[in-house]
């Protein structure tokens, strides 16, 4: 009898054990690519409200496109989501909004003039970025924001 050979019954096992650990691998490296995708958008709302801020400096107001709540591509100087070519591989949308007007965020109290009963408030200029998730994608229903005071949800 000759002993030189794998069995069937061998050959199975081993394609099963190659199957389970690919498996934990798939679902390993979907979660990793998630966490990137998410950390992508957090790193780009950080360094959206950094020139949004450098803008104001310059500029003593908040960039145009933060009045009108419109997508950014690539608008604001300097800030060019997903590398080089722009857009590429974008699994978010991003927004800016003025909130001038809308009371957010929470108004600032004016020191008391001594001719009023009650303390006046001021409204100070401040954009809210947000990135929403692509639909049809793993992040679809990711909505993370940050505003001028660096208050966000992530």
């Amino acid at each position: 009898m000759d002993n030189r050979g794998f069995t069937l019954i061998e050959l199975l096992i081993v394609v099963a054990i190659i199957g389970i650990l690919a498996a934990i691998a798939v679902i390993s490296y979907t979660g990793a690519q998630l966490k990137a995708t998410r950390t992508e958008a957090y790193t780009n709302l950080q360094n959206l409200r950094l020139l949004e801020e450098q803008y104001f400096a310059e500029n003593a107001a908040y960039t145009p496109a933060a009045g009108t709540g419109a997508l950014i591509n690539n608008s604001l100087p300097g800030f060019t989501p997903g590398g080089s070519p722009p857009g590429m591989g974008i699994n978010y949308t991003y927004s800016l909004t003025n909130t001038v007007g809308l009371g957010l965020p929470s108004p600032v109290a004016v020191p008391y003039d001594g001719k009023t009963s009650a303390l006046p408030v001021a409204t100070t200029p401040c954009f809210i970025a947000t990135a929403t998730g692509i639909a049809k994608s793993a992040v679809a229903n990711d909505v993370f924001a940050i505003d001028c005071n660096n208050n966000r949800n992530f």
